[in-house]
């Protein structure tokens, strides 16, 4: 099997690996859609210290399996659970103590031939949405995932940081609830994707007024979190959504002086995801910027960490 292999934050193809094994109440899926996001980028900077295949946005099609999943199209959830500790036991099984998480923690991903997920983990992708729309269910799912956590009305003023891969998604499904929504990126091409939906946006050094009741971090790196803190009115919430490979310094004093509550954000419901998308509620016809071969996966890394660059694709069957 091909796949794309990362040890000690260096990227390599290999074409001579196993295909991975089928446990039981899993899928053999062939991989035919993956996308590169900031996370896979961030473990060639040291984000997480994983050895294997990366990847975690894919669309697939079941080969091995339950007889009624096979042949059917399918995206995953990316956190495999025991489903016996306490976190799996209290519904919080996206936090399993033993969780692997699918390229990215014990688990080979899906930038390979073919990948590993349990059934329980799938979800049939309607016929209606191609590959190339399906493959954004994992990164709809994570922005979706701020209003499973927090209600936001036309009342509420929102600020995103950052218009990047995540970035545009988050900002289509806040706009949803018609909230008072501005977004500050640093590159003027991305936020024109979001002007031209009606979103206001802002660029490079705006300095924002403490107006915000809620802000949202998704740019990728700490001077995005600085920016963040600085529009957040006091008693206000401030949603985490990056992961940086590095410390980000904060001023601990001025939270608890200002009653800041600080929220992480994860993973999200892949079925509102799959119905956004196939509603267009949330479009990401827009995003791709290129497709590569698996063969030619080392340089699909390359291009997808160039600036101004939004959604890179792999197709292992091109």
């Amino acid at each position: 099997m091909q796949a794309l292999w990362i040890a000690n934050q260096q990227l390599s193809l290999k074409s001579d690996l196993d295909l991975p094994s089928l446990p039981s109440g899993h899928a053999l899926i062939k991989v035919d859609c993956a996308g590169i996001c900031g996370t896979d980028l961030g473990l060639l900077q040291g984000y997480y210290p994983f050895t294997g295949i990366p990847g975690h946005e894919f669309v697939g099609t079941v080969e091995r399996g339950p007889a009624h999943w096979s042949g059917q199209r399918v995206v995953g959830e990316v956190n495999i659970t025991c489903g016996f500790c306490d976190a799996c036991k209290h519904a919080r099984s996206n936090h399993c103590e033993n969780r692997q998480v699918l390229g990215i923690k014990n688990h080979h991903g899906a930038f390979a031939q073919y990948l590993t997920l349990p059934i329980d983990n799938l979800y049939r992708v309607p016929d209606s949405l191609s590959d190339e729309v399906a493959v954004f269910t994992e990164p709809v799912a994570a922005a979706l995932q701020i209003l499973q956590q927090i209600d936001i009305n036309q009342e509420h003023k929102v600020v995103v940081i950052g218009a990047g891969r995540l970035g545009q998604l988050i900002a289509q499904a806040l706009f949803l609830t018609g909230c008072q929504l501005l977004v500050i990126g640093r590159n003027p091409k991305k936020l024109e994707h979001l002007q031209r939906m009606g979103i206001a946006t802002a660029c490079g050094g705006h300095q924002p007024d403490r107006i915000f009741d809620i802000a949202v971090e998704c740019s990728g790196n700490p001077q995005g979190f600085a920016l963040a803190r600085a529009c957040i009115r006091p008693q206000g919430v401030l949603v985490l959504k990056s992961t940086y490979a590095g410390n980000v310094e904060i001023d601990m004093s001025s939270l608890v002086v200002d009653e800041i509550s600080l929220l992480g954000s994860r993973c999200g419901p892949f079925d509102k995801a799959l119905a956004m998308l196939s509603s267009a509620q949330i479009k990401v016809d827009y995003l791709p910027t290129k497709v590569f071969a698996l063969s030619a996966g080392i340089e699909a890394f390359d291009y997808a960490g160039q600036a101004g660059v939004l959604k890179v694709l792999i197709k292992p069957g091109q």
